[in-house]
């Protein structure tokens, strides 16, 4: 049974990549960006339920599901968030949007902090699940938080040895949190953990996610660093777990309200899986925050 019924399917090609995305609905647009290590299956508890009122687009990262996975160059720069985010202004462009909400967790959110910073013009609300900004928990790096998320320093390690370690067990490895917050996986789609392991099945998605991290952990943050006083004029709802690490060892609303101007959020009764630990509630929220701010609003 399709985890998105009634929602087309599209390849759509950038200037960098070429996207795979699912989109149904009418009213407003709504960009959905998933994180790691999964691809736009993460929104089916959501995503149906918030076409009854808007345009909703799910699409697979660069590097994810079934998006192009090119080979990462030595600077880590066609898995940097501007270039993920530039994919992502194509794809809404090609589909006759020029403003739209955005929506990201995890990885999505970074992508989608970047796009708000590049294309600030183009996004009219963004809300973010369970991160705080890039920098902010790079330079806040303690022992606490290198051992909970020993992952991004395992990864951003030069290739192959990332990759080879990896290499036959993703998703599994950090769906189970080992080292972290330990989620509930039955409240996880098993068709949508199919959907992961089918998808990390492919070598060029193991190293097309190292380098996500690679870049993370250094093109990004030269970017980030560049622009660290512009902060994000549109409004911000922030959401993460009270269970999670970022909730533990963040104080997510704050360091959001340094980057941005106009910032709301609250945690929820979940780890940080969010949109498929507490999808009633992330979708209450998000739905209350869209139904503020129409896009045809001033």
């Amino acid at each position: 049974m399709s985890l998105f019924p009634g929602f087309q399917h599209r390849r759509v090609r950038t200037s960098g990549a070429t996207i795979n995305l699912v989109t149904a609905g009418r009213g407003d647009p709504v960009l959905l960006l998933h994180g790691y290590p999964q691809t736009h299956a993460c929104w089916h508890a959501i995503a149906p339920l918030l076409a009854r009122e808007y345009t909703v687009v799910c699409p697979d990262l660069r590097g994810y599901g079934d998006s192009s996975k090119p080979k990462g160059l030595p600077d880590h720069s066609n898995y940097s968030k501007r270039a993920m985010a530039q994919d992502m202004v194509e794809v809404m462009s090609r589909l006759g949007f020029e403003r739209f909400h955005l929506v990201g967790h995890d990885r999505g959110g970074r992508v989608g902090h970047r796009l708000a910073k590049d294309h600030g013009e183009r996004v009219h609300t963004f809300s973010v699940l369970d991160i705080s900004p890039t920098l902010k928990m790079f330079e806040r790096t303690d022992m606490a938080f290198a051992k909970a998320y020993y992952h991004w320093f395992m990864m951003l390690q030069p290739a192959p040895l990332p990759e080879e370690m990896l290499a036959g067990k993703l998703p599994h490895l950090f769906l189970g949190r080992i080292g972290r917050d330990k989620p509930d996986l039955s409240k996880f789609s098993k068709a949508a953990v199919r959907e992961y392991v089918r998808a990390f099945a492919d070598a060029r998605a193991v190293h097309a996610s190292c380098e996500d991290y690679r870049a993370a952990g250094g093109i990004d943050l030269e970017h980030d660093r560049a622009d660290r006083a512009r902060r994000l004029a549109m409004p911000l709802l922030v959401l993460w777990g009270s269970r999670g690490v970022v909730g533990k060892m963040f104080d997510c609303l704050a360091d959001w309200q340094e980057a941005a101007a106009n910032v709301t959020g609250r945690a929820l009764r979940c780890g940080h899986f969010v949109p498929e630990e507490a999808p009633a509630q992330t979708l209450a929220e998000i739905r209350r925050f869209l139904r503020r701010h129409p896009l045809g609003a001033a």
